[in-house]
């Protein structure tokens, strides 16, 4: 039985090098092993009736309603001209320093990634209004596109990210715990990637230009009306989502649900809402959620058949036993999902791998919630490095044919290395995430003591009445 696992391991690479779709792959494998297995003994065909039941406990599951929910919400979003006003207002407002465009892209890029959770929506909105603007007054191309791809994975880490969700429900923690602790490290990066531009704005200004007197519109009330325009229905939104879960008042299901409301009504104020735009949503939507459900199913599957045959202390014994430790076992977590990101999809590594390693950081003591929001910021990188990375394939079909492929490739590799800082710093400073968990009344049950008055003495002589 000792070999089973690693074949198992072997035989869904060899699946995915093939090119199947990950979902069948998994299926395809868990089942061939499955019953190569009740031939061999190793359990029987009653074993294999549990795989019901996991499956309808996926579909029953109401915490996956969530993704539909905010999956629903960002494809409105991505539609209702929300990034464009927001862009302008922002671009105009920090146009006449070094990089100011840049800043811009930024900060709108948490924005939207705070209000819609998806990459595609970002990373899109944001090249099709941004680029051709970078590339008119001269800001160097690999900065341009580098930004560009970087700010729209920031959704991937801030709330309410849609791998929170998916890493929440895997590792058995809150989700509300996993958005809390995200907060740190969404801070964190956003001054990373700020800090960077103003880097280059210092030591090579020419690259990140200014905007041109004559492309700058007044100062006074009505840019700073246009901004707030953008912002405050967002800020609303930020708060209707996020806010009521972090108050108690909704599930995430239930904010999902509200946020779906409010882009339609956001799309509305903007005077952007059809039906054709509602029906195209929709159908992004029921696409996502039908590719996350059957990723999910097939990893149930090949999950089920991988611990009947010990797979999970396979797992737990190749890892416990690494050399140093806590650390040890970080350190070669992060680079196993580093290069695994370059093949694999987040989804399909939350569903397979994360798993895998939850029981053994348990085991380590280490904290579930920050283990997920450190393994939420490695997967953040399968968008940005080359060759695979989806943000750069979003960039790479919309941008002008005079941007090269190259300068989009080579123009992700700094902001890379400031995903993979973000990771070390988070490790080295675990309170940068559980800071803002809920910690309790800070009081321990076991020095509390209960001080109450004696009963009263009886007279053992006194005659009982009844009434």
């Amino acid at each position: 039985m000792e070999i089973m696992p690693p074949l198992m391991f072997g035989g869904l690479v060899l699946f995915l090098l093939l090119g199947f779709p990950v979902a069948f792959s998994l299926s395809a494998v868990g089942l061939f092993f499955g019953f190569l297995s009740i031939e061999l003994g190793f359990f029987t065909t009653a074993y294999l009736g549990n795989l019901p039941l996991r499956v309808f406990g996926i579909l029953s599951n109401d915490l996956l309603l969530a993704i539909p929910f905010f999956t629903l919400m960002g494809a409105i979003l991505e539609r209702c001209g929300l990034a464009e006003d927001l862009l302008e207002g922002t671009g105009q407002l920090f146009g006449k320093v070094p990089g100011g465009l840049a800043y811009a892209v930024i900060l709108v890029g948490a924005v939207l990634g705070a209000i819609t959770g998806t990459v595609a929506a970002s990373v899109i909105a944001m090249g099709m209004i941004s680029l051709p603007i970078m590339m008119r007054y001269g800001y160097d191309m690999r900065i341009a596109t580098g930004v560009i791809a970087a700010s729209g994975t920031i959704t991937q880490v801030i709330p309410p990210s849609l791998v929170l969700i998916v890493l929440g429900d895997q590792l058995g923690k809150s989700v509300g715990d996993m958005y809390a602790g995200a907060i740190g490290p969404s801070v964190l990066q956003i001054l990373l990637f700020m800090g960077f531009i103003a880097a280059v704005s210092f030591f090579a200004p020419h690259k990140v230009p200014p905007l041109p007197p004559e492309a700058l519109v007044p100062r006074g009330w009505g840019l700073w009306w246009r901004v707030m325009k953008g912002m405050v229905p967002s800020i609303v939104l930020i708060f209707l989502v996020l806010g009521t879960i972090f108050m108690g008042l909704a599930t995430p299901t239930e904010a999902g649900a509200m946020g779906a409301v409010g882009a339609v009504v956001l799309a509305m104020m903007n005077g952007r809402f059809t039906w054709r735009l509602l029906r195209e949503a929709m159908a992004n939507t029921m696409r996502i959620t039908a590719m996350v459900i059957f990723i999910l199913i097939g990893a149930t599957v090949f999950s089920l058949v991988f611990q009947g045959v010990e797979g999970s202390h396979w797992i737990e014994h190749l890892l416990s036993h690494l050399p140093g430790g806590q650390t040890g076992f970080l350190v070669f977590v992060n680079v196993f999902i580093f290069f695994l990101a370059f093949f694999l999809d987040f989804f399909e590594i939350a569903f397979i791998v994360v798993p895998l390693l939850a029981p053994v950081a348990a085991k380590l003591d280490i904290d579930l919630v920050w283990f997920g929001v450190l393994l939420c910021i490695n997967m953040q990188t399968s968008f940005m490095h080359p060759p695979f990375g989806f943000a750069l394939f979003y960039l790479r079909g919309i941008a002008p044919k005079e941007v090269l492929s190259r300068d989009i490739y080579w123009g992700a590799v700094p902001w890379l290395f400031l995903q993979l800082l973000l990771v070390a710093i988070v490790i080295a400073w675990p309170e940068s995430v559980t800071y803002w968990l809920d910690r309790g009344t800070g009081v321990d049950p076991a020095s509390v003591t209960i001080d109450a008055p004696p009963p009263p003495q009886q007279d053992d002589n006194a005659v009982p009445v009844f009434r």
